[in-house]
């Protein structure tokens, strides 16, 4: 069982119409990242060899996107469902994007998530995973127990406590309803159980789709092992449908940030006044004061000082420099160097290494008022 192979199908097909946005909801970001690719950066970290992603409103901004940002180990496809008609057929089209030359269906697992679950962390995939393949299961669901429950479908055990099915909220009853146990829409299946049981999923319920959550119940019903693995922290399993919760889930997302680069050796003065996003990389006895916002592929080396009230997108900054309320776009800083109070790094501005600067001083580009500064 150890050496099955493991691949995955991302959900990222839905509207999102809760966002408001014109933008495809799995391109939202977090933390300077959109959040599906915060899903395929988690499945990048447990040997997964393939990824599909099932796109549909947006697919071709989604597809782009996750295309440019790609990791180059990870094979990452892309299948289109074209009409919305739920997620057990968004599974099924999206099992259409992985090879069917494979000798034998039975050695694969696939992992089946939603493309909204940005901080879903690698090591709570890992050990669905170890779960599913340790109990020779069809069928593994992640669940969590939620005070609130609300809008999640629920878990229904059967006497002897196995998961016999999951009723979704719209069609549960009163007693059904009061159940804390939720199913969490992440799952890792034996691929060649997988696509019978879609094929056996029926549209008749309070939505008119076909529900993936229905598929536990037509395998538990065939005499399948079907298993679970709970959560740790129900946190990491939550989907983001609305902007409150993408604020929600992006303060998460900045305090597990900061405490892995804090942890790493750089200090800040208050975390919850600095801000990092996922690309940014800091090198130890970097100090970052309050106000501090760093962006996009933005590098700090040793010893360097940021702030306060400092913002770097893309910017490069050497060893020892001192930043003090700096605002900064696609610059170059080099070691040693003073900048600010009040200074602006226009795109491409290059600091010399020991270069003093500021206050109230712009550096590259021109003003259409000032003329070149």
């Amino acid at each position: 069982m150890g050496s099955r192979r493991l691949t995955a199908v991302v959900l990222a097909a839905g509207e999102g119409t809760r966002m408001r946005s014109a933008r495809p909801k799995p391109l939202h970001e977090l933390c300077g990242r959109p959040m599906v690719a915060h899903v395929i950066d988690a499945l990048a970290e447990v040997s997964v060899e393939r990824v599909v992603v099932v796109v549909g409103h947006g697919a071709e901004a989604v597809s782009k996107t996750l295309q440019e940002l790609s990791h180059p180990d990870l094979p990452i496809e892309f299948v289109e469902q074209r009409i919305q008609r739920g997620t057990g057929d968004a599974a099924a089209v999206g099992l259409t994007g992985l090879p069917n030359d494979l000798e034998d269906d039975d050695d694969i697992d696939v992992i089946v998530l939603p493309g909204d679950t940005p901080l879903l962390r690698p090591q709570t995939l890992a050990a669905l995973v170890r779960v599913h393949r340790e109990t020779d299961a069809a069928a593994t669901l992640l669940t969590a127990y939620l005070e609130n429950p609300y809008g999640y479908g629920r878990v229904i055990r059967s006497r002897d406590e196995r998961v016999a099915r999951i009723i979704e909220e719209s069609d549960a009853d009163e007693e059904e309803r009061a159940i804390q146990e939720v199913c969490t829409s992440i799952y890792c299946f034996r691929r060649s159980v997988l696509a019978p049981a879609l094929r056996r999923l029926s549209p008749e319920n309070a939505q008119g789709e076909y529900y993936l959550t229905d598929a536990i119940a037509v395998l538990h019903d065939a005499g399948y092992n079907v298993v679970s693995m709970v959560a740790a922290d129900p946190m990491e399993t939550a989907g983001v449908n609305d902007r409150a919760q993408l604020a929600v889930a992006e303060a998460e997302l900045r305090d597990r940030t900061n405490e892995r680069w804090m942890r790493r050796g750089v200090t800040m003065i208050d975390p919850e006044r600095t801000y990092i996003d996922a690309a940014v990389h800091l090198e130890a006895d970097v100090t970052l004061h309050p106000g501090t916002v760093l962006e996009g592929s933005t590098v700090v080396a040793a010893h360097a000082v940021i702030g306060p009230d400092t913002r770097l997108s893309d910017t490069s900054v050497g060893e020892g420099a001192v930043l003090e309320q700096v605002v900064a776009r696609s610059a170059s800083i080099g070691a040693g160097a003073r900048i600010g109070p009040f200074v602006v790094l226009e795109p491409g501005a290059v600091v010399e290494a020991g270069a003093r600067i500021g206050p109230f001083s712009r550096v590259g580009g021109e003003d259409p008022e000032e003329g070149p500064a």
